[in-house]
């Protein structure tokens, strides 16, 4: 994993060069305090205070630096993290305020996944003074979490596999004194069918499994996070092509995610009683590859008809959802990056959230929107699931028009969500994500990607509350 130093750090006065922060429309005001000369400089820099432009400007034997913003008083997430990426290795602080909430931007703006260059670039660290040292605490934990699932989902398959999820598990659960339970290979037949099949085909070196981890007082609310953890997705029989193959290594995007917002739970201490579940898998193809056309039986009873060997995200998540609705938690949240329709619908900003209670959707809308982390929310009409009706099976894995296909998926996966003691349905949001990002964005670089982790993290901490 990519080793990134904290980039935020207390400020007990020591010395740093001066940031100011412009607007367009302030650009002249404040240029007015400056020298020629130091205008001059701007000006060759091309400077006037537009969003995300970087100056630097002399200043006797030193100089500071000038960033422009959209709003000097509310500093957003990503407002300063063209000036992390930009400026110089050294250490800094902004004139006459405290960064605030944009002290995230600063820290994943200098995040770079240079794992496998045998000469990487070596920019160095550029560090930001706050006083305000709960925000440091708070912002380096969601920048660690973001990281994670770049680092994840950027690395290939062949260093990604099952067991390697495994081990990122194992990890958390000895720093965090969790338990961790693993249902490995042919063990996972008899109680996990649907995860047994689709992972069989990868044979013993990426082994399917079932990884749960337990963690919290055994008395407090119950959190299941579940993660589709599909190290690589060759599309099974039903095989991709070469391109739609390409960048199948992030296909475990979803139990990046899931790892990712565990860790944040544990090191917040959220007063519930978490499960997580990564079921964690390879689609491959083989002998025993599973077939179109099959049925599997499921953990919750149900038999599926095969009928698309590349729509085995829900299948793996069939099994772990019901796996997780057996302990009647209060609460289930799944990742997963589980159809293209949900890109072609949202493009690849917007993860789409798809949910049984209105009251859900909205605390995670509201989270999402108050910590830049937007989500976008798809229908789960009950109308859709007649497509997935099957001749031969309970249900089929895949409806045979190419209508509404990230919100059929998700019925899909409802059926596998089980109701509370009381016979009403658990609460359950379902989030399909990309988990990659295709065009770099200031904080925000190419790869692996981040999406509803953070907005869901902020919901949990307002649901929940702290010890």
């Amino acid at each position: 994993m990519t080793n990134t130093p904290d980039l935020i750090q207390a400020d007990h006065g020591q010395d740093a060069v001066p940031i100011h922060l412009v607007t367009k429309d302030g650009y002249e005001t404040w240029a007015k305090t400056l020298s020629s000369g130091q205008r001059a400089a701007l000006e060759g820099q091309k400077f006037d205070g537009g969003g995300q432009q970087v100056g630097i400007v002399p200043d006797g034997d030193g100089w500071f630096a000038a960033g422009g913003v959209a709003n000097v008083d509310t500093l957003s997430n990503w407002c300063l993290a063209k000036l992390a990426e930009a400026l110089p290795a050294g250490t800094y602080r902004l004139a006459g305020r405290d960064p605030g909430l944009s002290v995230l931007g600063w820290q994943t703006g200098q995040y770079s996944f240079n794992r496998y260059k045998s000469d990487p670039e070596k920019t160095g660290a550029r560090i930001l003074l706050s006083k305000q040292v709960k925000a440091i605490d708070h912002a380096l934990a969601e920048a660690r979490a973001v990281n994670l699932v770049c680092d994840m989902v950027n690395t290939p398959a062949e260093d990604m596999g099952p067991a390697d999820l495994e081990k990122i598990a194992e990890r958390m659960a000895k720093k965090y004194r969790a338990d961790l339970n693993i249902t490995r290979g042919d063990a996972l037949e008899n109680d996990y069918p649907m995860i047994h099949a689709v992972g069989r085909a990868a044979g013993r070196s990426h082994a399917p499994r079932l990884i749960e981890l337990l963690w919290g007082d055994a008395k407090a609310p119950r959190l299941a996070i579940v993660g589709k953890g599909v190290c690589f997705d060759s599309g099974g029989l039903d095989i991709k092509s070469a391109a739609g193959m390409l960048l199948m290594k992030k296909d475990m995007g979803g139990a990046a995610h899931a790892l990712a917002l565990a860790e944040l739970v544990m090191g917040a201490g959220l007063p519930v009683r978490l499960h997580l579940l990564v079921p964690a898998v390879e689609n491959a193809i083989a002998g025993n590859a599973f077939r179109p056309g099959d049925i599997l039986k499921s953990r919750k009873g149900l038999t599926v008809e095969i009928g698309n060997t590349d729509a085995e995200g829900r299948l793996v998540l069939g099994d772990a959802l019901a796996r997780a609705s057996e302990e009647n938690p209060e609460l289930i949240i799944d990742f997963a990056t589980l159809t293209g329709a949900a890109r072609v619908a949202l493009g690849p900003d917007y993860p789409a959230l798809m949910t049984r209670h209105d009251k859900t959707a909205q605390e995670l809308i509201d989270a999402g929107v108050n910590c830049d982390d937007p989500v976008w929310r798809l229908p789960l009409p009950a109308n859709y699931a007649e497509w997935l009706k099957s001749d031969v099976a309970d249900v089929n894995n895949s409806h045979g028009n190419a209508y509404a296909g990230a919100s059929v998926a998700g019925l899909f996966l409802d059926k596998f969500v089980g109701t509370n003691a009381e016979g009403t349905p658990i609460d359950w949001a379902h989030f399909d994500t990309f988990a990659w990002r295709p065009f770099p964005k200031p904080g925000r670089p190419k790869g692996g990607a981040a999406y509803g982790l953070r907005a869901s993290f902020h919901m949990l901490h307002k649901r929940f509350g702290h010890n």
